[in-house]
């Protein structure tokens, strides 16, 4: 056996838990990081990340009970989450910058974050967001990419990287 082999072995775990997981291979619209403690942690840590830098969170979403809720109704045959949950949030410094650089950016207003646990891997919680499309002008490019990087910053602290 090649003595290097459990350095790459465990280099290579730790990349899965730092790297960013794309939802599908080449799909850059979700970033999303893994992180391996509970639901309710990370969940909370991701609120956290939000509220300590002063925003409010405007609405949380429980999709993991709504689709364990509904899922008789439409036929479901799987399940599809342990647990899963979005938070939506604006910054009014960033949406009045993306606004004012385009109106049509209200569209990306509120940002959504996600954490989420599938039931084959408990214990692994998805923390991530969707990421804004940059458009328009210089100035509205810039804007929304100030935006992408503050969800990043959060869900990155939420995964505690």
């Amino acid at each position: 056996m090649n003595r290097y082999f459990p350095v790459a072995l465990i280099a290579a775990v730790m990349a899965t838990l730092v790297l960013p997981v794309a939802s599908h291979a080449g799909d850059d619209v979700v970033t999303d990081y893994v992180v391996e403690d509970s639901f309710e942690n990370v969940h909370q840590d991701l609120s956290d990340a939000i509220v300590n830098r002063g925003y409010h969170i405007e609405h949380e979403g429980d999709v993991g009970s709504m689709l364990k809720r509904t899922g008789d109704t439409v036929g479901a045959s799987k399940t599809v989450y342990e647990n899963a949950g979005f938070l939506q949030f604006c910054s009014a410094v960033l949406s009045r910058g993306a606004m004012e650089a385009d109106p049509s950016n209200i569209a990306f207003c509120p940002y959504v974050v996600f954490a989420y646990e599938t039931p084959d891997a408990p214990g692994k919680v998805h923390v991530g967001f969707r990421r804004l499309t940059p458009r328009g002008s210089e100035q509205s490019i810039k804007a929304i990419a100030d935006v992408n990087a503050l969800l990043d910053d959060i869900v990155r602290e939420a995964a505690g990287q």
